[in-house]
């Protein structure tokens, strides 16, 4: 798809973060916008700032992990702009503490909002999609999809899911005009570190989980590149028809050791 202007896309977490500079990024190549996002504060103003800019929005309140959520998504992008040609499966949250002190609760989010929204927005855009004759899917995984780290076995499970689900749908769809991006950003200065800005109250959490999001938000906004960076090269993908999306040199040499221990036979090499 090397001509974006005049087309149609769908974004998911899309009032801040990556989200967001994904939404302008877009815009700035001439399409129309429908922001996805369950935070009804941030999408409101946010949204609003867009359109008296003069861009093309429209903002819609979304629970990804909620399959019906999803479809009012898709119903109100067809309604006000059309069928979507670009479909970024964004949204996601990061809880972190040691995989033994999790709760149940904390998997039904984390694995409703990271794997399920993924499945969700592709299970309803794809075919309206496929019908139309032109699109195409950016899955946002992360290099947690690609390696572990302790503390973060929620996530890295989740974005590990990502990945090879977004794998299987290339496969399924590389003969049709649907292209497919697996998006594997290491650290980028958001705020997905802070997941009680937007946890569900029936998430149950032990409270010693919360001493980790401090360290974790501390190291994001310390190394992590500017959100710009990310949407950039996703619209590179978009437009080479890419699959793999890696923000950072040094994911390859990560996911290179990784698969060196597992060719050796050997347990997995201590992080550096």
């Amino acid at each position: 798809m090397k001509q974006l202007d005049g087309k149609i896309a769908v974004i998911t977490g899309a009032a801040s973060g990556i989200g967001l500079a994904l939404t302008k990024t877009f815009l700035s190549e001439g399409m129309k916008v429908v922001m996805a996002d369950i935070d009804e504060n941030s999408l409101s103003k946010t949204a609003s700032e867009l359109e008296t800019e003069g861009a093309e929005v429209l903002g819609v309140l979304c629970d990804v992990s909620d399959a019906s959520s999803v479809e009012t998504l898709a119903d109100a992008t067809i309604k006000n702009f059309g069928v979507p040609h670009v479909l970024c499966n964004n949204a996601g949250v990061a809880p972190a503490g040691p995989i033994l002190d999790t709760t149940p609760e904390e998997w039904q989010w984390t694995v409703g909002v990271n794997l399920l929204g993924v499945a969700y927005g592709t299970k309803t855009f794809a075919p309206l999609m496929l019908e139309q004759g032109e699109g195409h899917i950016i899955n946002t995984a992360s290099q947690a999809g690609l390696m572990t780290t302790p503390v973060l076995g929620m996530y890295c499970a989740t974005k590990h899911a990502v990945v090879g689900f977004s794998e299987a749908l290339y496969r399924e769809l590389e003969d049709t005009e649907v292209g497919v991006s697996c998006l594997c950003p290491e650290f980028v200065k958001t705020e997905i570190a802070d997941p009680k800005r937007l946890r569900p109250h029936w998430v149950k959490v032990d409270e010693a989980h919360d001493t980790y999001q401090p360290l974790l938000a501390e190291a994001i906004h310390a190394t992590g590149i500017d959100p710009s960076v990310v949407a950039s090269d996703v619209v590179e993908a978009v437009k080479k028809n890419k699959f793999w999306i890696f923000t950072h040199d040094t994911t390859l040499a990560q996911a290179n050791r990784r698969f060196e221990d597992i060719n050796a036979d050997r347990n997995p090499s201590p992080m550096v």
